[in-house]
């Protein structure tokens, strides 16, 4: 039977056929949109293309160590990571955390089990902002990094994939600022490092959207210009 959940996408990057085959196709059967990768190179590709909700990661890959994976996506995103590995020592699980993984499963695990990871894994992925059921919520707004839904108050508020992400990267670290680079490197990639104006499009795209559906002006100071640097989102 086929989650009802809104479709999360999932990245999968495991080098052998049969197995991420029927890791995939479980996962689709759970309600998940899934991208497979073969190689480090094709989970490059895949990243910089989609910008995936979440990395399942094999670290036994043909063109690179999946830690070396790991440490790149973290360069640019916070991007929640589970590692899928045959490797058993403990050294390899504590390598693979400390280079940024959010959890850790070791060949043959439970596919419930693994749904089960993903959706904690997906719950604690708003940071220290979040609520206790994952949502990331500063005054009047709330964003459902499970449901990918934003609401000021009561409203639904329509974003792209890009918007949200960029409303989630701010949220998640209230009070702090969030450099144009972060933002550009979490949200858009790595190739578009130089490209700051795509930032600031965005960013009044999406205080526009907001705006739109708060009538009594809360938000309309949430998303602050630190000039020459980067943006802040107020903490109340």
């Amino acid at each position: 039977m086929t989650s009802e959940r809104p479709k999360v996408r999932l990245l999968l990057v495991e080098d052998e056929d049969a197995a991420r085959e029927f890791v995939a196709r479980y996962l689709v059967r759970r309600g998940y949109r899934v991208d497979e990768a073969g190689t480090a190179a094709d989970a490059w590709r895949s990243w910089d293309a989609h910008r995936a909700d979440l990395i399942l990661l094999d670290l036994g890959l043909p063109d690179a160590d999946g830690v070396q994976v790991i440490r790149r996506v973290r360069a640019e995103s916070t991007t929640p990571i589970i590692v899928l590995s045959a490797r058993h020592e403990e050294r390899d699980k504590i390598a693979g955390l400390d280079a940024g993984a959010d959890d850790y499963l070791t060949k043959p695990f439970a596919t419930d089990e693994l749904d089960a990871r993903i959706r904690a894994v997906l719950r604690r992925s708003g940071g220290a902002a979040a609520e206790p059921d994952g949502r990331l919520a500063l005054g009047p707004v709330v964003l459902d990094p499970l449901a990918r839904t934003v609401h000021v108050g009561d409203e639904p508020v329509r974003l792209t994939p890009r918007e949200f992400e960029l409303l989630r990267v701010l949220l998640a670290n209230p009070g702090r600022v969030v450099t144009k680079g972060r933002l550009l490197r979490a949200v858009w990639g790595a190739a578009y490092t130089e490209e700051g104006h795509y930032v600031h499009v965005y960013v009044n795209r999406l205080r526009r959207k907001l705006a739109e559906a708060d009538p009594t002006g809360a938000t309309s100071e949430l998303i602050t210009t630190e000039p020459g640097i980067g943006y802040r989102v107020a903490t109340a």
